[in-house]
């Protein structure tokens, strides 16, 4: 029960951050690369929101429903 825990938990933590990182460079505030395809693109900005919410809501699920 622990491991499984630990495993969402992480895994939630990655999508929060894959969320974010496509946030910002849907915005144009983390061009990075240069040459990638997201960069400014409104698209990129609501699956950012989506996957970070998704991961918030895991994080979420494996401490209160895991215990």
């Amino acid at each position: 029960m622990k491991f499984t825990r630990l495993a969402l938990s992480i895994i939630g933590a990655l999508l929060v951050v894959l969320g974010l990182i496509w946030i910002g460079q849907g915005s144009g505030a983390f061009p990075y690369p240069a040459s990638s395809f997201t960069i400014n693109q409104t698209p990129w900005i609501i699956r950012g929101a989506i996957a970070a919410i998704v991961g918030v809501v895991v994080i979420w699920g494996a401490r209160w429903f895991l215990r």
